[in-house]
């Protein structure tokens, strides 16, 4: 089994904002592969079904972005699954907005989420799929990651979130090597016009 965690807040006030790139990625994976991500289990919605041929629980943590790792700490002792079979998808301020960036393993940077997730499972050794926001460095860190998008972004950004949901389904179906030599995108995939 693997585990595909989309990092976000929960509630409407967090929908469409930057810091919800994981829940928009997973959820994005649910619809194509008919998966319901509607059950409330170890403080997330989660969702069971396969895609490329890989059984999956696809994970929205519920617990708030600075929390997350106590949920997926939760599901990974329950489920049992190895580290090298989770993967997050998160945002990154600190890659060009509408980039992808596909790791291994890595430390957590500058996100919050992520620091949970490493500190909970006291190991940085798993794969994640980075979804890049820029960062207008005049407006406040909290105010850019829970506003929403710009028109710009938006175009940007719906294009990462579709590329990112098919390096999943490369990464289930090849392995991450795979999906990192075919998936990362330093530039977006739309230049602004």
């Amino acid at each position: 089994m693997y585990v595909i965690v989309g990092l976000g807040n929960p509630g409407k006030k967090y929908e469409n904002t930057r810091h919800n790139i994981g829940f928009i990625t997973v959820d994005l994976l649910a619809e194509r592969h008919g998966i319901k991500i509607n059950k409330i289990k170890h403080k997330a919605l989660v969702g069971e079904g396969t895609i490329s041929d890989q059984k999956v629980l696809l994970v929205k943590p519920q617990t708030y972005m600075n929390l997350s790792g106590n949920s997926v700490r939760e599901i990974m002792d329950y489920y049992k699954v190895n580290i090298e079979n989770l993967l997050i998808i998160y945002d990154d301020i600190d890659l060009p907005t509408g980039s992808v960036r596909i790791r291994k393993k890595g430390s957590a940077g500058t996100h919050n989420g992520m620091r949970s997730v490493i500190y909970d499972l006291q190991s940085d050794q798993f794969p994640r799929i980075r979804i890049g926001m820029g960062m207008d460095r005049k407006m406040d860190l909290k105010d850019f990651v829970t506003g929403g998008f710009t028109k710009s972004e938006k175009i940007l950004l719906e294009k990462a979130v579709e590329h990112s949901a098919d390096a999943v389904e490369c990464f289930l179906r090849s392995g991450i090597d795979r999906a990192m030599n075919e998936y990362n995108i330093v530039k977006p995939l739309i230049e602004n016009e």
